[in-house]
C-alpha cells in the first residue's frame, strides 16, 4: 500500500493546474459517490488529479489506477478498508472499468464506509456492463465530452474566453479578440488536431490512432465479451463507417459485407456509440420509438475523420459532425424535416459562405438558422459555425 501511496502523491504533484475545465465547477464534490465517465482521452484523469492538487488535504487523499498490479492480490473493498482505518477521506479511482466486480465492491464500500467519499472514472461504455450491482440511487454520474473550440482556445491561446447560451450565440453575442488573432486559421486547426487534450503533446495523429486502436481492440471486446474474431469485425465497421459517413443506416448492406448477423449489428453501433467513438442522431420522435430511428450515423468528431478517412474527409461531413458534437452537449438534437438537424426547437442548416436559405423559407426568421463555416461574422440569420463551439 506505501508504493500507492508514493504514487499518488507522484502524480498529484505532477499535474498541470494552470488550466482547469468548466465541467470541473458543475461536479457536487461534496458527494460521497461520484462517476466521472467519458470517452478515452477526453480528460478523466487530469480532472481528478487537479481537483486533488487544487482542494482535498492531500494526507487524507489516495489516487489509484484499477489496472495497478496492487489489484492482482488485494481487493478494491479491502483498500479501502485500509485507507479509511488510516484517516482516509478522499478515495479516486482511476479507469475502473478494468476493475472485474467494481459495482459490487463500490456498492459494498458506498454501504459500508460512510466517512468515505469515493470518486472514480471509466469509460463511458461502464453503462453496457451487465450484471452490476445499481449503483444509480447512490451516485452522481458526469460525463466529460471532448475540448469544445472555446476549450481549445484557451488552453491552446492562454484566452480566459466566456462560453455563450445557444440562445446568445444565435443572437450574435459571442465576442471573439478578434485584434490578436482571427477564428477561421485556429478553428482549421481545431477540427484537425484540437478536440482532445493531449494535443499539447505532440504526435497528435498517432496518439488519437493508439486511443481508437485500445477502445476497439480491448475495451469494447472486454465488456462485451465478444471473441477475437467478432473484435475484428467491429474494428472493420468502424472503418467502413469512417469512409461512409454521415452513413444512412443500411443493415442488410452492412450485415452482408461483414458477414455479421441482424441481431449483433445494432449491438456493435451501440458499442461504438457508448465508447465514444460514434455518434447517432435520430429522427425527432417520442417514447420508445426514438430508440427505432436512427437518421444518420457520424463519426464522434471530425479529428477522428482525419485519421480514420483513407482521403482527406469531406469538408460537409466535417461541418455537420462537430456541429453535431458540440450541440448534443447538453441539448436535444435531432434531424430536420426541412433541414439538417433541429435544436431545442430551433432548426439548422449547415454549409459553406454560399449557402443559401432556401430550406429555411418556410420557417420564422427567429427559428431557422444557416450555419457557415467559413465566415467570421454573423449576419441576420447566417452565424459562423465556429462561433457554436462556445457553447460549453
Amino acid at each position: 500500500m506505501e508504493n500507492l501511496f508514493a504514487t499518488s502523491r507522484e502524480l498529484i504533484s505532477r499535474v498541470d493546474t494552470s488550466y482547469v475545465r468548466d465541467k470541473h465547477q458543475e461536479i457536487d464534490w461534496s458527494s460521497r459517490l461520484i462517476a466521472i465517465l467519458g470517452a478515452r482521452g477526453t480528460g478523466k484523469t487530469t480532472m481528478m488529479l487537479q481537483h486533488i492538487r487544487l482542494y482535498d488535504n492531500t494526507p487524507q487523499t489516495l489516487y489509484v489506477t484499477a489496472d495497478d498490479f496492487y489489484f492482482t492480490t488485494h481487493r478494491l473493498e479491502e483498500l479501502a478498508h485500509q485507507f479509511m482505518l488510516q484517516g482516509g477521506k478522499h478515495l479516486y479511482i482511476d479507469e475502473i472499468h478494468k476493475y472485474k466486480g467494481w459495482s459490487t465492491e463500490i456498492k459494498n464500500i458506498y454501504d459500508k464506509m460512510p466517512d468515505l467519499h469515493v470518486v472514480y472514472s471509466g469509460s463511458s461504455i461502464l453503462d453496457l456492463e451487465k450484471g452490476g450491482a445499481d449503483l444509480s440511487r447512490r451516485k452522481l454520474e458526469y460525463v466529460l465530452p471532448g475540448l469544445s473550440f472555446r476549450e481549445y482556445l484557451n488552453i491552446s491561446q492562454g484566452w480566459n474566453l466566456p462560453r455563450y447560451t445557444l440562445e446568445e450565440i444565435v443572437a450574435g453575442k459571442v465576442d471573439f479578440p478578434y485584434t490578436q488573432e482571427r477564428p477561421l486559421p485556429l478553428f482549421a486547426q481545431y477540427l484537425r488536431e484540437g478536440y482532445y487534450p493531449f494535443f499539447r503533446e505532440g504526435n497528435y495523429s498517432m496518439r488519437l490512432n493508439g486511443v481508437i486502436k485500445q477502445i476497439v481492440e480491448d475495451d469494447i471486446p472486454k465488456f462485451a465479451e465478444i471473441e477475437v474474431a467478432s473484435a475484428q469485425k467491429l474494428k472493420k465497421l468502424l472503418y467502413v463507417l469512417a469512409q461512409s459517413v454521415p452513413f444512412k443506416p443500411n443493415y442488410s448492406k452492412l450485415e452482408r459485407d461483414l458477414d455479421i448477423s441482424r441481431n449483433t449489428l445494432p449491438q456493435y453501433m451501440l458499442y461504438l456509440e457508448k465508447a465514444g467513438l460514434i455518434g447517432v442522431l435520430r429522427e425527432k420522435a417520442t417514447g420508445v420509438k426514438l430508440l427505432e430511428k436512427i437518421e444518420k450515423i457520424y463519426l464522434n468528431n471530425p479529428n477522428e475523420a482525419y485519421v480514420l478517412s483513407e482521403k482527406t474527409p469531406d469538408i460537409g461531413t466535417i461541418r455537420e459532425t462537430i456541429f453535431f458534437a458540440w450541440l448534443r452537449v447538453g441539448h436535444f438534437i435531432s434531424s430536420s424535416a426541412v433541414s439538417d438537424f433541429e435544436v431545442d426547437g430551433l432548426t439548422f442548416e449547415i454549409g459553406g459562405k454560399n449557402k443559401g436559405k432556401k430550406q429555411l423559407s418556410t420557417l420564422p426568421m427567429d427559428k431557422g438558422f444557416v450555419v457557415k463555416d467559413d465566415v467570421e461574422y454573423v449576419y441576420q440569420n447566417s452565424i459562423p459555425l465556429w462561433m457554436f463551439g462556445f457553447v460549453y
